[in-house]
């Protein structure tokens, strides 16, 4: 029996975060037949525009455009992603849960406190999820992903490594579309910086990331730890 049940789980404090940072390599392993799971801790109910149900919606839209296996929403309150054991447990149970190879949570450095939050709140739980005398109410075996990455939201930061996404970056683009509510001024709506052009500068942002690493597109992830690099390093200038 394999000791992972999901290759990649992806947490955001809010839905959209996930595509914001890494649709594109979501993407690129739902086409490959990796298992992808999405957790958002809020239901973004203090959003400027749209509803929780809308969210939900675009949410599920989204998540089919990118193949996401799963999606799943913990509910805890928008900008209330503080500090709690109750919390930590919550998201303890979903590693747990889904047994994943990889956790993906936001880079900690955002104008968004509620990224930085979810960041630190998901790094307590993966080191909790590990742990085989941490209860918690589901009960479930410990379990102890393989690696944490965590993907840009917001900022523009020198990434630790990077994701060749190049041929998903319309996939990408696709998902985000999906979030009308967010990234299109509705009538009625308030403006914004998510619709004044965000999706074009997310694009950008990707383009100048490939263009560091000699590709169209790439996304940039950041590390807590040193990388250990596995393959020959001279096989690829063969």
């Amino acid at each position: 029996m394999s000791l992972f049940d999901i290759d990649i789980l992806a947490f955001g404090a809010h839905a959209d975060d996930v595509e914001i940072g890494m649709g594109g390599i979501i993407a690129k392993y739902a086409a490959e037949g990796r298992r992808i799971a999405i957790c958002d801790l809020t239901e973004a109910e203090l959003s400027s525009n749209g509803t929780v149900e809308t969210r939900k919606q675009e949410a599920s839209m989204a998540a089919g455009i990118l193949g996401v296996s799963t999606r799943e929403t913990l509910a805890f309150p928008d900008r209330g992603l503080l500090f709690s054991n109750e919390y930590i447990k919550k998201i303890v149970e979903v590693i747990r849960a889904h047994k994943p190879r990889i956790v993906f949570a936001p880079y900690f450095k955002d104008r968004h406190p509620d990224h930085g939050h979810c960041a630190r709140l998901v790094d307590e739980a993966v080191f909790s999820a590990g742990i085989k005398k941490y209860k918690t109410a589901g009960d479930l075996p410990p379990h102890k992903p393989g690696e944490v990455y965590y993907y840009m939201i917001n900022g523009f930061h020198q990434p630790d490594f990077t994701v060749d996404t190049s041929l998903y970056m319309e996939q990408k683009i696709q998902a985000l579309k999906a979030y009308e509510s967010q990234f299109f001024l509705q009538r009625g709506g308030v403006e914004t910086p998510l619709v004044t052009g965000y999706i074009e500068t997310v694009e950008a942002r990707d383009r100048l990331f490939g263009k560091e690493v000699g590709v169209q597109y790439a996304e940039g992830f950041k590390v807590r730890r040193p990388l250990l690099i596995n393959h020959d390093l001279l096989g690829d200038f063969q």
